[in-house]
């Protein structure tokens, strides 16, 4: 999940998603950033990632998932979703493309990926805790990092 959303955004060029229509509410439908190369990209790249982890670490993905390369390609497509439903949710509430909203814009793609691979695998609480505070911290310092080397407009 952690490649399919960095893959869509270094490949988030070129026409949107949403193709610039607008939400009954006359705002966009997702932001700008949204576009179809990122969203392919993503769910590629983040297959591919599970692909590559099933071949060079087999005893580790069937402790996960009896088909880790379904499991990948679920969590990639549950990233990439998180992400979108989170652009969406945004609009509806007024933040234009690229405002902060905390917290969600940290984990949106880690909660798509979960939610999207809950009929393979269940985890613990203790799991998804850790998850969501270890996605928070790494999320938080690279974008961090990425705004101030100026590959990103925005520190989130």
């Amino acid at each position: 999940m952690y490649i399919a959303n960095s893959s869509a955004m270094l490949f988030g060029f070129g026409r949107r998603l949403d193709a610039g229509k607008n939400f009954t509410d006359g705002r966009a439908l997702l932001g700008k950033g949204k576009t179809i190369s990122g969203t392919c990209a993503g769910i590629f790249f983040g297959t591919l990632t599970a692909f590559t982890i099933y071949i060079i670490f087999p005893e580790v993905n069937s402790a996960i998932s009896a088909n880790y390369i379904v499991f990948g390609f679920l969590l990639s497509l549950g990233a990439i979703f998180g992400d979108i439903a989170e652009s969406f949710l945004k609009r509806r509430i007024g933040r234009e493309s690229g405002a902060a909203l905390p917290i969600l814009d940290q984990l949106d793609f880690a909660i798509g990926g979960i939610v999207f691979t809950l009929a393979l695998y269940v985890p613990g609480a203790i799991e998804i805790a850790a998850i969501l505070g270890i996605t928070l911290i790494i999320h938080v310092a690279l974008n961090g990092a990425a705004y101030l080397i100026g590959v990103k407009k925005v520190p989130w």
